[in-house]
């Protein structure tokens, strides 16, 4: 979908909210409330197009998604996805308070609330070949505060940076990441074992950590980046590295900086990107749409974190 093809499907905000009522409820319009599909439409209010004949609760298309007390118009709604999911790297908040004319505070907290949309858990458990690593997200010690470049410099392991693990599924592709508290087995091997199907072939690095999922059943090989082995045979950690890079890119080259607090929403946008690649963009913005049922994401719960 090209920009004009954005803006031929969505011309104005009765387009795109018609386009979002289809994708909510495909089968007709049913009551959030009470699940009810007896719903008189254009009722006399604001912003709460329908009514329950049966509960007699008014609501819209955005009671009960991300989208709900959003001042911000249905077409604004549908060029933020389709932004969030055309930009590989990612794309800021300043850039889409330039392109959609809202503040850049209403433009942040509606790319937290986009990214709200992909916070889930993998309904299936990857059955493998998995992959398995993790990264370090945070800036360069050459430009931290003097205090911090000392901790960083003479710290042992990545000090002031925050830990995330990921795994791919080489079968269908998929990938699930999340920050974790450190990269000890404690940490990185429930992760894993979560996510991962029992008796799967696991491949990692030589990382220590990773050492005990021999033990619970898996079939764990390691490649030695220590000794420059990176491939040997099927055994590798290539696909979820090119995760990693992606996610850089985006760090360096448009977020800039990734709050502690926040950091899980950074790494949910990346995942679940990866995971609708297959899908053409209409779809992928139809998935994203219908991943925002059932969740809500409130300011002062964003800047409270």
């Amino acid at each position: 979908m090209t920009l004009a093809d954005l803006f031929r499907r969505f011309p104005d905000d009765a387009s795109a909210e018609a386009w979002i009522i289809e994708q909510r409820w495909p089968g007709g319009v049913q009551c959030p409330h009470c699940e009810s599909d007896r719903v008189q439409d254009g009722a006399r209010h604001p912003s709460q197009r329908f009514r329950c004949r049966d509960c007699g609760k008014r609501f819209s298309p955005r009671t009960g998604t991300v989208m709900a007390d959003s001042n911000i118009g249905y077409q604004n709604w549908a060029i933020a996805v389709y932004a969030v999911l055309t930009n590989l790297k990612g794309v800021s908040s300043m850039k889409l308070h330039r392109d959609l004319g809202i503040t850049q505070s209403s433009a942040w907290f509606l790319l937290h609330r986009i990214r709200e949309a992909w916070n889930s858990t993998e309904a299936e458990p990857f059955a493998g070949p998995v992959e398995a690593d993790e990264t370090f997200v945070g800036g360069r010690a050459k430009n931290m505060h003097a205090k911090r470049r000392r901790e960083a410099i003479t710290g042992r392991g990545p000090v002031n940076k925050t830990a995330v693990v990921g795994i791919k599924d080489r079968a269908t592709n998929r990938v699930a990441a999340a920050p974790v508290a450190d990269t000890s087995a404690r940490s990185l091997v429930p992760f894993v074992a979560s996510r991962t199907a029992e008796g799967a072939d696991v491949f990692t690095d030589e990382h220590g950590s990773y050492k005990p999922l021999a033990s619970l059943g898996y079939c764990h090989a390691a490649v030695a980046h220590g000794a420059r082995e990176y491939v040997r045979g099927p055994v590798h950690t290539n696909g979820i590295e090119s995760l990693w890079s992606m996610f850089k890119r985006g760090y360096i080259g448009t977020y800039h900086h990734m709050s502690e607090a926040h950091t899980h929403r950074y790494v949910n946008e990346f995942t679940g990107r990866h995971n609708i690649r297959p899908l053409d963009t209409e779809k992928q913005m139809a998935s994203v749409c219908r991943n925002m049922v059932g969740k809500r994401l409130k300011y002062d719960d964003l800047v409270a974190a």
